[in-house]
């Protein structure tokens, strides 16, 4: 789950910087680790429909025992590997045929509707 472990860099080992003076602990949030159920199902979804927003992702976060925080990111990071997995494809084809296509610098930079983009031949 969404737990949070104990205060972060607070052993007695080392010496006592500008950090530590007095201020709260650092809390770091545990990775969640999801079930292989939850992950088939949320799989499913994501081939469906690669956004889910409002009352769906609600009720699928119930149903799956999740936050709907945990759903929102498992998408967010689902598209991104989505994205990465087109690119890696569209790149190999494009060396298939012997077009080399320069590495862009700002290709990490992703818009958020990129997908949705049409090419239109003129």
């Amino acid at each position: 789950g969404l737990e949070l472990s104990h205060c972060v860099g607070t052993n007695s080992l080392g010496p006592a910087g500008p950090w530590r003076s007095g201020a709260p602990c650092k809390m770091k949030r545990v990775r969640t680790v999801f079930k292989p159920e939850q992950l088939e199902r949320l799989e499913q979804e994501f081939l469906k429909q690669q956004y889910m927003v409002g009352t769906e992702r609600v009720d699928l976060a119930a149903t799956l025992h999740l936050t709907e925080t945990q759903v929102k990111v498992w998408f967010q990071n689902r598209r991104i590997k989505w994205r990465k997995q087109s690119m890696e494809q569209k790149a190999a084809k494009l060396s298939q045929f012997g077009v080399i296509q320069p590495a862009s610098a700002d290709s990490t930079d992703s818009k958020e509707h990129e997908e949705d983009t049409v090419d239109v031949e003129l």
